[in-house]
């Protein structure tokens, strides 16, 4: 009896000691010189604070950045991953417990979705230390609100999307300047120009960003990036979706299958039987299916103006996510009226909210119009219209009510 607790002790230990080498490890290693938006936007005096976001996105980079920067060792602060084989034999709320009682202060914790019962046992942790933060990450697909014991009241949670255009062309070395606002885009009397260097030439990089851009995982390799990306959606559908409760991981294949239906096809009406004969998947589950896509931030679905999305409903539209997926998944070159509209909804609704209005291709906030087209675009379809605005690729700098498609890539 003696023996087999001294053992435990010791394993317990020797666990601990290997997880704070290795936190130190990362910590020291991660580069500092890019860093993404939302580590300035997070509201890091919470004591709970929960980010997610698909993978490739550059959330443990994040997470290490900032614990670089608190500068203080792995035994008050530390960076866990919850895939680590040493949670196979320790429980999170044992090492947490211990991590605290020899005085740690900050736990972050990377991959919860790959740990059981997390968010019970980060709720108890949570509950029983009032001096102990706790920072983690998670997979797009969780829902905290349908968790064990219910971290919504608790946490405070974020989401990391990934790059943005001016993000990509600031990790890149190529331009550093802010984001811009929504309203200042739109404000017919703002000049722009005045907001970049005069040598700077906004569609220099642009196709570039469209095919290779959105997930920082590029700058490793360029020429196997679209490879990568083909193997981040089978891990995604086959992996992390097995974590949503009502997802019958079974379908896994029926569940690609669609993926790459949908990739031959966007922008288009979602034809319920149609995508239920082509997928195999019961036109019954569709909806559902499709909706666990875009919480795996694979696709993007697009519903009307003034209807709520509450309850799941048939989207007025289906994109893929982003415009490198379009790229690496689309078995034909893409059209650029798809790669347009794709860039515009996936940069737009990172932070602000789009519909389907019936008189322009995207109403965002409930307020402002827009319609996407090409240089010749004209305002036909929205003339008269208030808070209307044409929206162009191939242009530098926006003239009269038309703006430029790029800069939407500025809001984050």
């Amino acid at each position: 009896m003696y023996l087999c607790v001294f053992v435990y002790i010791c394993t317990n230990e020797y666990a601990m000691e290997e997880l704070f080498n290795l936190s130190d490890k990362l910590v020291k290693e991660v580069p500092v010189k890019f860093k993404r938006y939302l580590l300035e936007k997070i509201n890091w005096n919470n004591r709970l604070i929960g980010i997610k976001g698909a993978r490739g996105t550059g959330k443990t980079t994040l997470l290490l950045q900032w614990l670089k920067q608190k500068q203080i060792p792995s035994s008050k602060g530390v960076y866990l991953t919850l895939d680590d084989i040493c949670f196979t034999s320790h429980s999170l709320l044992d090492w947490g417990n211990e991590f605290y009682q020899k005085g740690g202060k900050i736990l972050v914790l990377d991959e919860v979705h790959k740990y059981p019962h997390w968010a019970r046992e980060i709720k108890n942790l949570y509950d029983r230390y009032s001096d102990l933060q706790i920072i983690f990450t998670g997979s797009s697909i969780i829902d905290i609100s349908r968790q064990e014991g219910d971290l919504s009241r608790r946490v405070l949670m974020y989401e990391l999307p990934g790059l943005s255009y001016r993000e990509y062309l600031k990790m890149n070395g190529y331009l550093d300047v802010e984001a811009i606002s929504m309203e200042i885009i739109i404000e017919s009397n703002n000049d722009i120009r005045a907001l970049f260097p005069p040598d700077f030439r906004p569609l220099e990089y642009f196709d570039d960003y469209l095919m290779h851009g959105y997930y920082p995982f590029f700058s490793e390799d360029k020429t196997g990036y679209s490879t990568r990306l083909r193997q981040l959606v089978r891990q995604i559908v086959e992996t992390d979706m097995a974590e949503i409760k009502g997802f019958d991981i079974r379908n896994a294949k029926k569940m690609l299958q669609l993926v790459y239906i949908l990739a031959q096809q966007v922008p288009f009406k979602p034809n319920i039987v149609k995508l239920s004969q082509k997928s195999q998947i019961h036109r019954n589950s569709i909806i559902n299916y499709l909706y666990f896509l875009e919480e795996a931030r694979l696709i993007r679905l697009l519903y009307p103006s003034g209807i709520s999305i509450a309850t799941l409903q048939k989207p007025e539209k289906i994109f893929l996510n982003d415009t490198n997926l379009i790229y690496a998944i689309a078995e034909d070159q893409p059209s650029k009226g798809t790669i347009r509209e794709t860039f515009f909804l996936n940069q737009v609704s990172a932070i602000h909210r789009v519909n389907q209005p019936e008189n322009a291709d995207f109403e965002v906030n409930g307020k402002y119009l827009f319609e996407i087209g090409g240089v010749h675009k004209s305002n036909k379809q929205i003339k008269g219209l208030t808070d209307a605005f044409v929206v162009k690729d191939s242009v530098e700098y926006p003239a009269g009510n038309a703006l430029p498609l790029w800069i939407f890539g500025f809001l984050y």
